[in-house]
């Protein structure tokens, strides 16, 4: 393997979940630094040994010295406190923007070419704030939000419905927080939209809506602390997506420069994500109530950015 990915924070759940997709999925070398060096180096050699069983030929290494990232291709930022229940994705806002500064210095330093995955809550200021001190274009700072979000409402259409999530498509705007826009006009279910699904009444539709929209505070409040697994193999398949220049439009969250009547803000959209990062803003046409849905979800992340200055 000569393609190489960094995971920063990879001791946590989140940053050993994505590791261990890509890993598994033979996608490139990774690199999990945190500032736990013990941990990483212990996590990294546990995911390594599972690979002759997985039948990879990745390798996997942990350290807390980022020059072992030197020349990554991707580097997906998990670093952050994880919520407790009862705290908002904003409550981390303050203390997750000093990890990004540190963290994003070193990832500059060492990886000047990479495309940039924060995952860090909240989600749309943290890349922001990654966007801002990188100096990077904004085709390469990405931020994870909509895959997830889109893949819980999926789930939640399946349970519903009784029907696979191969056949589901669901789709989600704005900012990756309690006012996010699930949008069932453009959710499909074998092609066929959500409100137009046999028995899926509108009150049901909304209740689906709903429940994505606090998808991340259901896991919270059950398991103590934010969800991984989903967030994780999310953030995965962003990686081998760009690493496979696969073309594949999904939601995600980057810069707005009037697209969607947005201007300098990190807001999710769909995007056709390729080798090159952002290749191209899928703008769609919203209804009125959809257009000021989006627009209330873009003015609660400015109030985020607008406190760390950013």
């Amino acid at each position: 393997m000569n393609r190489k990915v960094t995971v920063v924070g990879g001791a946590g759940n989140v940053g050993a979940t994505v590791a261990r997709a890509i890993a598994v999925k033979e996608l490139a070398d990774v690199v999990i630094v945190d500032i736990a060096n013990e941990k990483a180096q212990g996590i990294a050699l546990d995911i390594f040994e599972a690979c002759p069983i997985d039948g990879s030929n990745s390798r996997v290494m942990g350290s807390s010295d980022y020059s072992a990232t030197a020349d990554s291709d991707v580097v997906v930022i998990t670093s952050g406190v994880p919520r407790k229940p009862g705290m908002s994705r904003d409550d981390l806002l303050q203390v997750n923007y000093k990890i990004m500064q540190s963290v994003t210095e070193q990832v500059v330093k060492y990886s000047p070419n990479c495309i940039i995955v924060p995952v860090a809550n909240p989600l749309d200021a943290m890349c922001q704030a990654v966007y801002r001190l990188s100096k990077f274009p904004r085709e390469r700072v990405i931020g994870m939000a909509g895959i997830l979000d889109s893949a819980r409402m999926r789930t939640f259409i399946a349970m519903e419905t009784g029907v696979s999530v191969e056949n589901i498509h669901a789709f989600v705007l704005g900012g990756h927080g309690d006012t996010m826009v699930p949008l069932p006009r453009y959710s499909t279910i074998a092609g066929i939209p959500l409100p137009d699904y046999p028995g899926l009444t509108k009150e049901r539709i909304d209740a689906i809506a709903k429940r994505t929209a606090d998808g991340g505070a259901e896991i919270t409040k059950l398991v103590g602390t934010s969800a991984w697994y989903a967030p994780g193999s999310a953030a995965a398949e962003m990686v081998e997506i760009i690493l496979k220049d696969k073309k594949k439009i999904v939601p995600c969250s980057v810069f707005l420069q009037g697209e969607y009547g947005v201007n300098d803000l990190f807001v999710g959209v769909p995007i056709k994500l390729g080798a090159r990062g952002m290749e191209q803003i899928i703008q769609i046409k919203l209804t009125a109530e959809e257009d000021a849905a989006l627009k209330k979800s873009a003015a609660a992340v400015k109030e985020l950015t607008d406190v760390i200055k950013v």
